[in-house]
């Protein structure tokens, strides 16, 4: 009876022995789940992209208004806010007259960093500004790179004091000077026909052409009667094509296109006149100042 009563307390101890040792087995398995669940590293999140700047304006010359962040930093009264914004082959340069000559440099950049780039630093110009009243003074302007239109940037000045400072600034309301935009509305005329005068340079000099030239516009496309003083021009070259007179009788006439007044066109013709034919490089250059209505 002992001996059975022995065998049954230790089945029970081994019994109750692996029931300890499954749930401690089952809290470790759990305890490290839990941890490892908590301790994995979070996703990272994708980096915002950044908007490209604005592209730059067509080639040409704009009037802007120069926008800061300052009362005591900004374009002269007299320009009314506003500076010339030059586009040449996609780069834009932004001339301003400050209100003084107080303004010694500008650096496109943070101060901080200024003092290390001083190859960097804005040269002035003196600009001379003339007031409501009349009354005229000599200040300081700057040429400042601008990468983008109506996007602010950093521009940090140094006064007379010796002291650099941030500012924010941009370049905002660009519109074609009245200079350019005069230009461009000559430069291509409406649909009619015109009179123009032309001057012909290059050659010996002894050759002439009529004077005004008669210039006619067709959907968009200019074209003038050229006259020439002499009748021995067979054929005239403008951009690679050959023209051939229009005439059989009288001084050499022939029709070619123009693609823009007061500017050089660049022609040659071939002239009979000598032993053999002689290829000879002139130009014709319109004037829109003089540009009438055909009668």
């Amino acid at each position: 009876m002992k001996k059975l009563q022995l065998a049954s307390l230790t089945l029970a101890a081994l019994l109750l022995a692996g029931c300890g040792t499954s749930a401690a087995s089952t809290a470790e398995s759990t305890s490290e789940a839990v941890s490892t669940e908590e301790t994995a590293p979070a996703a990272t999140a994708a980096p915002a992209e950044t908007p490209a700047p604005a592209a730059a304006l067509p080639d040409g010359v704009y009037t802007a208004k120069f926008n800061t962040d300052s009362s005591m930093f900004h374009a002269n009264e007299a320009v009314d806010g506003m500076g010339t914004l030059t586009v040449e082959n996609g780069t834009m340069t932004f001339h301003v007259s400050l209100q003084s000559q107080k303004i010694v440099n500008l650096y496109p950049g943070m101060a901080a960093d200024a003092p290390a780039h001083e190859s960097d630093w804005l040269q002035p110009t003196v600009d001379t500004v003339t007031y409501s009243d009349g009354t005229s003074d000599e200040v300081y302007g700057f040429d400042i790179p601008v990468a983008a239109v109506d996007a602010d940037f950093q521009l940090a000045i140094l006064g007379t004091k010796g002291t650099w400072y941030d500012h924010t600034v941009s370049v905002s309301d660009a519109e074609p000077a009245a200079e350019d935009a005069a230009a461009a509305a000559v430069e291509i005329p409406a649909d009619g026909s015109y009179t123009c005068a032309v001057t012909l340079e290059g050659g010996s000099g002894r050759a002439t052409v009529e004077s005004p030239a008669a210039l006619t516009v067709a959907d968009g496309i200019m074209t003038a009667t050229i006259v020439w003083s002499s009748p021995n021009y067979d054929y005239m070259l403008v951009d690679g094509e050959k023209y051939l007179p229009v005439n059989t009788d009288g001084n050499s006439t022939f029709e070619i296109p123009v693609a823009a007044l007061d500017t050089a066109l660049a022609v040659t013709a071939d002239t009979v006149a000598m032993s053999t034919p002689h290829e000879i490089d002139y130009t014709l250059t319109f004037d829109s100042a003089t540009l009438a209505a055909a009668e």
